[in-house]
């Protein structure tokens, strides 16, 4: 029977082998990505990818629990996490607990992510004092894009860098087991990721961080609105839709679709 990647394993990678993760919505997605990934991020991305919002947010828990139980149900052997939306986990630490709670009960992940400013430093500690698994996220915080101005990378100036580096070693005190670092010079993300004994997953970030994370849809070409310098196209999946719709369409007019394979 395979098992799930633990955490204990992806502290283990620190240092030696890179962290593959990716983001998943759906079921047939996460199925497919299952087999190659460490961790799959059901991530609140899933606001713009999958219903067309501007940003993050507007997702709600509602969203991220159904999406997480697709994805969940799917693998077999990737560490599912699951990202808090904006405005579940902000106000105090209690609401931040309730909202994990429900999280992992509904879809039975195995952590969730936050994204980290100072003040929630300590509800990450009061998180995995009650039995949480918590990934933070540093750097660009893309819950804060309506506040800041749009997606901007961060860290660009030795104040801003400093607090990054010491909001990330904040994070390991608090007992996070692994950081994402989000949008920052590459010399900034480097120097957190030796800075720290927990491992560093990168996107738009460093080399030198333990892993990589992107969105799928970037990945594969799907999202063609939206590209950030990070980004890197592997695929470019619309092109491929288009022709088969297309052949669909041809075929149907010209009564070739459905065929004798397709009927009773």
């Amino acid at each position: 029977m395979t098992k799930r990647t633990s955490i204990k394993e992806i502290l283990q990678k620190k240092n030696k082998d890179k962290i593959i993760c990716l983001t998943a919505y759906t079921f047939p997605m996460a199925k497919i990505l299952d087999e190659f990934c460490d961790i799959i991020l059901v991530g609140d991305s899933l606001g713009m990818t999958v219903y067309g919002f501007l940003d993050t947010v507007d997702v709600t828990l509602e969203m991220m629990i159904n999406h997480g139980k697709a994805v969940v149900k799917a693998t077999k052997k990737s560490l599912i996490l699951v990202d808090l939306p904006y405005g579940t986990y902000e106000k105090s630490k209690e609401q931040a607990l309730e909202s994990a709670k429900k999280v992992i009960s509904e879809t039975a992940c195995d952590a969730v992510k936050i994204e980290i400013s100072k003040d929630l430093v300590e509800t990450t500690k009061f998180l995995v004092d009650n039995g949480i698994n918590v990934v933070g996220h540093v750097g660009l915080l893309p819950q804060s894009v309506r506040k800041i101005g749009g997606y901007r990378y961060q860290g660009k100036d030795e104040t801003s860098a400093k607090e990054i580096i010491e909001i990330s070693k904040a994070i390991e005190q608090a007992g996070a087991f692994a950081l994402v670092i989000e949008a920052v010079p590459a010399q900034l993300a480097t120097k957190i990721s030796q800075s720290i004994n927990i491992p560093t997953i990168g996107i738009g970030a460093s080399q030198k961080c333990d892993g990589q994370v992107l969105v799928i849809d970037d990945l594969l070409g799907l999202n063609q609105e939206f590209k950030p310098r990070f980004v890197k196209r592997y695929n470019n999946l619309v092109n491929e839709i288009s022709k088969s719709v297309k052949e669909f369409c041809s075929e149907v007019k010209s009564e070739i679709f459905p065929g004798k394979d397709n009927l009773l």
